[in-house]
């Protein structure tokens, strides 16, 4: 048996070249022969030289592996292998046989080669057999004739490689493909131990990572996995894979895998998104990976050390600079109508750039319509930017992380939602909260522009792969960005928003959503870890109908915060008599929380607190009422355990009373009711204030306004 590092076809060895390229190994609708063909062609441009043909979906693929390809299918499959000689890519033609082969029994042992022997007919001299997503349980059989699941892997394998003529491209892939699946770790993995030893060294093993999908690949991991393997692995890469999730796409670039495994390493394939067209970054970004070298060697192109505040410390690879290249290639294919499912309809008017240039001339049939004056003009559309891309790139960008314009607005949407009090309270933070809310909105704004001008992209065939993402997109910033107009008070509250009966297009996930946050590790991987908001909360002005509610929850509240002590044994605090409903609110001046149960809080406040102090005797000084004229009293039942709506309700007051001339409003608070004085703490509106006259165990919290 071979050693560490001794198999052959090791990287920068003058034995074979580095595997690079692209596997086509999700399951769902596998890619046509002209996408394939297209494949190979930018393979060949971009310096890639491998394709493993291993579409889960194609049947005798995987399903009825023992079914010999028909005439039609033959022909084909011919076509595709010489289509990949032609622009100089290896083909490696995949057969997963795990989900039914009896491994101890000859007959099913010749139909395996029977199938790879018909292909090799064909034209194929690479192959590859895969062993992922199986059973690990063998049949009775198997367990009699061999003494583990590794040991008839790795017996039908080395048959196999051998009756093909040990061909120079072989990969394997084990069951446990990935060092999570390593019982009970890498290195004292049975199975990984025996395949490195009794497996042929001429036969290469793909390896994902420490993951199926892997957030960063370490040369400590590599060079750990290639010890108990015997060989360096060949990455499958799953980095850019959406096939698991129907409502994710990856735009981002290669990363998080240092260019010192290059030297490491048999080669890396990428098995990315089921769409085809989305792929060009991917594989783009892959191929300029691939042509770092850690040794100083000549690269296509110079890859600047970054910043030192940068996260990316790899001076011969800058997962940025590859992103733009990769987008900026891209651009010229949104551009491109000379390709077969092109638009049917004229293409789009582009607005000019210039008066020098002409606009695009399209058939529009006898003759042009010109509107007329007054009339509504043409529609022209913009032409897609680099801008649009990178912005795209960003809110699709990779499983464990999002683009900086994605995080920035989720960030930004998380600020103005915990500070929402400040909206319209005209405090301190009130100007910054406007102005953080129209940078929000501009962010929306540039991801709506953006998509009407991928809309119009005369490329349709990278539109169509891309519509549902981004239609989806559109429709989530539209949300937000009506949430926050909201919270401002420049729009009525959405019914998309507050309505407990949506239109099914304001939610998503179905019953697969609603499965998944009902378990508990729902939303660990989001980037704000707050519990979802079941409820909803409108809020709206108080009307006498509302009294007899208030002072339900008025009598509720009491008992819940003053123990075993009466109220009549309490000091009268003059906000008693608004909650009580012996006095009256001030116009436009007292709200209430509504929930879908029903009222759930109250706000109430007199413009001239002064009356009501001298109806129970309470001996302020003017000085107090000079600085603080209102009086307010707020209540807010246990169920509401999202402290927004109470600081949004208390926000609109404080702006009404404002707007109504007074300095500054005050609250009296009985010193033994704890719950109370920290809901008002809590709130961030109000500070201690110690007027002359208060009795010793009341306590006054006020604020200016």
């Amino acid at each position: 048996m071979s050693k560490p590092g001794s198999a052959k076809g090791r990287p920068h060895t003058g034995t074979r070249r580095f595997i690079s390229g692209v596997v086509e190994g999700f399951y769902g609708r596998p890619w046509t022969m002209e996408q394939r063909t297209e494949l190979f062609k930018r393979e060949q441009k971009w310096g890639l030289n491998t394709y493993l043909y291993a579409p889960k979906d194609d049947y005798k693929h995987r399903m009825y592996w023992r079914d010999l390809y028909s005439a039609e299918e033959a022909e084909q499959l011919i076509a595709l292998i010489s289509a990949a000689k032609q622009h100089d890519v290896e083909f490696v033609y995949a057969i997963s046989p795990g989900l039914d082969i009896t491994f101890s029994n000859p007959k099913e042992v010749a139909a395996l080669k029977r199938k790879l022997g018909q292909v090799r007919q064909f034209g194929c001299r690479s192959f590859s057999l895969l062993f992922d997503d199986i059973e690990t349980e063998m049949c009775a059989a198997d367990k009699q004739a061999f003494s583990s699941f590794a040991h008839a892997q790795v017996a039908i394998t080395n048959a196999v490689y051998q009756h093909l003529g040990d061909p120079e491209t072989f990969l394997f892939c084990p069951t446990d493909y990935c060092a999570a699946f390593c019982t009970p770790n890498v290195s004292q993995s049975l199975y990984l131990h025996t395949v490195g030893e009794k497996l042929l060294p001429g036969i290469d093993i793909l390896w994902t990572g420490p993951k199926v999908v892997s957030h960063k690949i370490s040369v400590e991991s590599i060079e750990e996995v290639s010890s108990v393997l015997r060989r360096a692995p060949v990455i499958w890469d799953n980095i850019h894979a959406n096939d698991y999730d129907p409502q994710r796409l990856f735009l981002g670039p290669f990363k998080d895998r240092p260019t010192e495994l290059i030297s490491k390493l048999g080669g890396v394939l990428t098995n990315p998104n089921c769409e085809f067209h989305p792929n060009f970054v991917a594989i783009h970004t892959l191929a300029t990976w691939c042509k770092a070298t850690t040794d100083g060697g000549q690269r296509d192109v110079e890859m600047v050390s970054p910043s030192p505040d940068d996260e990316e410390q790899d001076p011969c690879y800058s997962p940025q600079k590859a992103l733009t290249l990769a987008l900026t290639d891209w651009l010229q294919e949104f551009m491109s109508t000379d390709q077969p499912g092109g638009p049917c309809r004229p293409a789009a008017r582009f607005k000019k750039e210039s008066s020098e240039e002409e606009p695009m001339q399209t058939d529009m049939g006898e003759s042009s319509y010109v509107p007329g004056a007054g009339e509504n003009p043409l529609y022209t559309a913009e032409p897609l930017t680099l801008d649009d891309l990178k912005l795209l790139s960003d809110l699709f960008y990779l499983p464990y992380e999002y683009g900086p314009t994605a995080r920035t607005m989720l960030q930004e949407l998380d600020w103005l939602k915990n500070h929402s009090w400040a909206a319209t309270a005209e405090t301190d933070k009130t100007a910054e909260w406007r102005s953080r809310a129209q940078q929000f909105d501009d962010m929306c704004k540039a991801v709506v522009q953006m998509f009407n001008r991928l809309s119009n992209a005369p490329n349709r065939r990278i539109l169509y792969d891309l519509y549902n993402y981004i239609c989806d997109i559109k429709s989530g910033v539209g949300l937000a960005r009506a949430y926050v107009k909201t919270l401002g008070g420049q729009a009525q509250p959405s019914a998309q928003l507050l309505n407990d009966d949506p239109e099914p297009w304001g939610f998503r996930g179905g019953l697969s959503g609603e499965l998944q946050r009902m378990l508990p590790c729902h939303g660990n991987r989001d980037l704000f870890r707050h519990p979802p908001m079941t409820a909803v909360y409108s809020i709206r002005l108080y009307c006498p109908e509302d009294k007899l509610e208030v002072q339900r929850i008025f009598k509720e509240m009491q008992s819940a915060g003053e123990g075993k002590v009466p109220l009549m044994m309490q000091p009268p605090l003059i906000c008693d008599g608004l909650s009580a409903g012996e006095i009256s609110p001030s116009p436009q001046c007292a709200l209430v929380l509504e929930d879908e149960i029903g009222m759930c809080g109250y706000a109430l406040a007199l413009i001239d607190a002064k009356p009501a102090a001298a109806k129970i005797q309470r001996a302020l000084g003017d000085s107090v009422f000079k600085d603080f004229p209102s009086l307010v009293t707020i209540q807010v039942l246990p169920r509401v355990t999202d402290p927004s709506p109470a600081k949004r309700m208390i926000g609109r007051l404080l702006s009404s009373i404002r707007s109504s001339g007074s300095r500054g409003m005050f609250c009296e608070l009985r010193q033994s009711d704890r719950r109370m004085l920290d809901f008002y703490t809590k709130l961030g509106f109000f500070k201690p204030i110690q007027p002359a006259g208060l009795p010793p165990d009341i306590i006054a919290m006020g604020t200016s306004l």
